[in-house]
């Protein structure tokens, strides 16, 4: 290989991930329940309005599983638990914030391929050498990896009513960690809280993979850190640039609505 201004070039064996399957999907949940705090169920059967005020994701849980005769593909069953934070109206004009804990399921169906080998990856450990089955090792079955990358939904529709749907889950299955989110335990009050949200989300499937590629070594940068000089907050302040994008309407053309001929009415492939 040619020498380079960094160092000798080489080729190298590089173990990574590689996405086989993906897909993108926008998603509107309807009359999704709100398991309140205890304080929070009180005030809302006692409250003359309630407007939702944010939803915030805190947690997800992929399921995997393989699709009967279909050879290669796995159904992902996910759910995503989201952080509702809720004003209500408690008349002569005072209002109170009260939080709970959402919980919304969908499914997909990728291809993920197939593997007929069980992978073990040893890990540190202060055992010693007569630990039960010498050192540790983490296992891994023949299934791919699901990955989700989903943003804050927004809330479409907030609703009070006393005889809500079914929900994906009760308040009783809500992960302990989820449930650290909020500030008391969960309750079912008299009435209940239904928001509609709505999601952008990204599911791929991975699997272990090794490619060689080329590189170069690493060498120590010749530029030195150098904190600015300033003798106080304001004269570092000047030294800022404006922020003029922050004041400037985006120059994209805007997008077409569903229904017009424009993008936005197709469907991503993602199973429901």
């Amino acid at each position: 290989m040619a020498d380079t201004k960094c160092g000798q070039r080489d080729m190298v064996c590089v173990d990574t991930y590689r996405v086989l399957d993906s897909c993108r999907d926008k998603d509107c949940f309807e009359d999704v329940r709100v398991f309140l705090t205890a304080p929070g169920a009180d005030l809302l059967s006692r409250a003359g309005a309630v407007r939702a005020k944010s939803a915030k994701v805190v947690w997800a849980c992929i399921d995997i599983d393989s699709v009967p005769f279909n050879r290669g593909f796995c159904q992902l069953l996910i759910r995503i638990y989201c952080r509702i934070a809720a004003e209500v109206c408690l008349g002569q004009g005072g209002s109170q914030e009260i939080e709970g804990i959402a919980a919304v399921e969908k499914k997909v169906i990728l291809y993920g391929g197939e593997g007929n080998v069980s992978v073990f990856k040893s890990e540190l450990s202060n055992a010693g050498f007569c630990s039960c089955g010498g050192k540790p090792t983490t296992a891994g079955n023949t299934l791919p990896i699901a990955v989700l990358e989903v943003v804050d939904p927004i809330v479409l529709d907030t609703k009070v009513t006393e005889a809500p749907r079914p929900s994906c889950c009760t308040a009783d299955e809500i992960p302990e960690r989820v449930r650290a989110f909020v500030s008391g335990p969960l309750s079912d009050g008299p009435c209940a809280l239904l928001v509609s949200l709505g999601f952008f989300s990204v599911v791929r499937i991975e699997r272990p993979a090794q490619y060689l590629v080329n590189a170069v070594e690493y060498t120590v940068p010749e530029k030195e850190c150098a904190a600015p000089i300033v003798e106080d907050a304001c004269s570092l302040f000047r030294q800022m640039a404006f922020p003029v994008s922050e004041f400037s309407p985006s120059s994209q053309t805007p997008p077409v609505l569903p229904g017009n001929g424009g993008p936005g009415g197709g469907d991503c492939g993602c199973a429901r």
